[in-house]
């Protein structure tokens, strides 16, 4: 069996890309500020990348669940040509204003909750003491604090590459 490596959970829009708004299609889609180099860092350090995600546009039938799986798949080829990869990427379709109710069994992996977290735990062998979670809002810092890991709140005028840096080298 592998060995435990540590997990950057990554919340997606507003962090490692620009938020506009229910982004879904990859024309929508731009990275942040030094976001690709920041991945590959991590990636070089051995962290399993995963991408932890709202997407009540699904609820709201802005878009579907198929889109979001497309965009994540836009979103690993492009990471490709950097030989890097995101490793897994977890979203929650729940929005307690929904037009069903279709997605309410699911409402414990909408942040702050920590249900996309504990899906990741389950599936991949991770060392919780020396994983962390960036994001965008308070919701994603509730959500990492809650996982109990350490959780830091991202401004996307910032370098990707230097906030994740300055993480990892005082861990």
């Amino acid at each position: 069996m592998m060995k435990p490596k540590p997990a950057a959970f990554l919340d997606r829009d507003g962090t490692i890309n620009i938020d506009q708004g229910y982004v879904y299609k990859s024309k929508d889609f731009i990275w942040t500020k030094d976001a690709i180099e920041a991945l590959k860092y991590l990636y070089n350090k051995n962290f399993y990348i995963f991408i932890v995600t709202n997407q009540s546009g699904i609820a709201r039938e802005y878009y579907t669940e198929n889109d979001v799986n497309e965009l994540h798949k836009y979103i690993n080829k492009e990471l490709k040509q950097h030989n890097i990869k995101i490793h897994d990427f977890f979203y929650s379709p729940y929005h307690p204003n929904g037009v069903s109710n279709k997605y309410d069994h699911l409402a414990n992996l909408r942040k702050p909750n920590n249900g996309m977290l504990k899906l990741a735990d389950n599936k991949w062998r991770i060392e919780k003491s020396k994983s962390f979670m960036i994001g965008d809002k308070l919701s994603d810092v509730r959500c990492g604090k809650s996982f109990g890991i350490k959780s830091f709140l991202y401004d996307s005028n910032v370098s990707l590459l230097h906030f994740v840096k300055n993480i990892v080298e005082n861990f």
